[in-house]
C-alpha cells in the first residue's frame, strides 16, 4: 500500500513539473500577429503651404510738419475718421535766434531806407510840381521810393515768417496748420499738445505727428520659405487665420512675390503681398498677426490612402494587399499628390484593395 502511495505522489510530481513546463512554454511563445487593413477613399487632397505675416492698410501715411515748433493744439485722437485736408494739429513757430535778429536788422535797415527815400521823393516832387526838374529825374527818384516800399514790406513779411510761420500776403495759407494728405483713419497721433516737432526736409526725417491709414483695403503681408517660393504665382488664392478673430476666416488673392530673399533665423525667406477681400462691414485692425494658407495643387474625388501604408524598396513605394486570409502579398503603386496624411495612388490599386495596416 505504502508503495502505491508512493509511485502515486511520484507520478503526481512528475505530472506537475510536465504541466508546468508545458505552461511555460505556451506562454514564451510570441502571439500570432493579426494585421488589421484599410481600403482606399475617394477624396480631395490640397498641397498647401502655410505664410507667417500680419495685416496692414495699403495706404498708410506719416503726417510730418513742414515747419519746426511747439504742438498747440491736437485736433484728432487715435480711431478717428477724417477726410484728405482735415486739420491735424497746428504748429506755433519757436523762432532761431540768428534767423530772427537778421530778419530784425533787415526790416530796420529797410525803414531807414524807406524814410529816406520818402524824404527824397517829396522833394522831388515839389521840384517836379515847381517845373524845377524835369519829368525824367523825377522818375529815378520815384522808381528808388517804390524800390525801397517794396523792400519794406517784404522785410515785414519775412520778420513775420520767421516768428509765425505765415506772411500777410500769404492770406490764410500756413504751414502751421497740419493737415491731412489722404482720407482714412487715424491710427496714432505720437505727439501731444506742448511737443517738441522738427520739420521734414533733404536732412531730417522729421517728427510724426499722426498716421493716417485707409482701413477699407488691407493686405496681407508676410514670408514664405525659399523651398516654396518657386511654386507660387501672382492670383493664387489665400485663405487668412487671424489669431485675434479665430471665428472668422478670410479670403485674399496673392499680388506681389519679392524677387529677393532675405537670411532670416538660417533660412532664405522671401516677401509676399495679398490683398484682403473685406466684405461689408468687415473690419480689421491694423497689425494683427496672420497666418495665411496658400494653396499649391488641388485634385478632387482623386483615389487616395493613408501615407502611413507605404512602404518602400529602392524608394519605389509599395503596399502590402491581402490575398487571402492573413496572407499578404508586396503590390508596388504610383502616388501623386500628398497632403501629409493622404496620397494619391494613380496606378497598383483598387477602390476595393485591402491593405496591411502596419500600424
Amino acid at each position: 500500500m505504502k508503495k502505491i502511495i508512493r509511485i502515486s505522489v511520484i507520478v503526481l510530481i512528475i505530472a506537475m513539473v510536465v504541466g508546468t513546463m508545458g505552461f511555460l512554454y505556451s506562454k514564451s511563445k510570441p502571439p500570432k500577429l493579426v494585421f488589421k487593413t484599410k481600403t482606399p477613399v475617394m477624396t480631395t487632397i490640397m498641397k498647401k503651404t502655410v505664410a507667417t505675416g500680419s495685416v496692414v492698410p495699403r495706404k498708410e501715411i506719416e503726417i510730418k510738419p513742414q515747419v519746426s515748433g511747439i504742438i498747440s493744439e491736437v485736433y484728432v485722437t487715435a480711431g478717428k475718421k477724417i477726410k484728405a485736408g482735415d486739420l491735424i494739429a497746428k504748429i506755433q513757430i519757436i523762432p532761431d535766434m540768428l534767423s530772427l535778429n537778421n530778419a530784425e536788422s533787415r526790416l530796420e535797415r529797410a525803414k531807414v531806407s524807406y524814410d529816406d527815400a520818402k524824404i527824397e521823393y517829396d522833394r522831388q516832387k515839389k521840384l517836379l510840381e515847381q517845373k524845377i526838374i524835369p519829368a525824367a529825374e523825377f522818375q529815378k527818384t520815384s522808381l528808388a521810393f517804390q524800390n525801397a516800399n517794396l523792400e519794406l514790406k517784404s522785410s515785414e513779411d519775412n520778420l513775420q515768417l520767421v516768428k509765425e510761420g505765415v506772411s500777410k500776403k500769404s492770406g490764410g495759407a500756413t504751414n502751421t496748420l497740419i493737415r491731412s494728405t489722404i482720407a482714412g483713419m487715424v491710427l496714432d497721433v505720437p505727439v501731444k499738445t506742448g511737443s517738441r516737432v522738427t520739420e521734414s526736409n533733404q536732412f531730417n526725417a522729421g517728427t510724426t505727428v499722426a498716421i493716417v491709414a485707409d482701413m477699407g483695403e488691407m493686405i496681407f503681408q508676410g514670408k514664405v520659405d525659399e523651398t516654396e517660393v518657386g511654386k507660387l504665382k501672382s492670383g493664387m488664392p489665400l485663405t487668412l487665420t487671424i489669431g485675434a478673430i479665430e471665428s472668422q476666416k478670410f479670403d485674399a488673392l496673392l499680388e506681389y512675390i519679392s524677387p529677393k530673399g532675405v537670411a532670416e533665423n538660417g533660412a532664405i525667406q522671401f516677401e509676399i503681398k495679398a490683398k484682403v477681400q473685406l466684405k461689408d462691414n468687415q473690419f480689421i485692425r491694423a497689425g494683427y498677426s496672420a497666418n495665411a494658407d496658400i494653396v499649391l495643387e488641388k485634385k478632387i474625388n482623386i483615389m487616395a490612402i493613408e501615407e502611413s501604408l507605404l512602404q518602400f524598396e529602392k524608394e519605389k513605394p509599395y503596399v502590402e494587399i491581402e490575398t487571402g486570409p492573413q496572407k499578404f502579398e508586396k503590390k508596388f503603386i504610383k502616388t501623386g499628390i500628398s497632403d501629409g496624411i493622404n496620397v494619391e495612388v494613380s496606378d497598383g490599386l483598387t477602390i476595393k484593395s485591402k491593405i496591411k495596416s502596419l500600424n
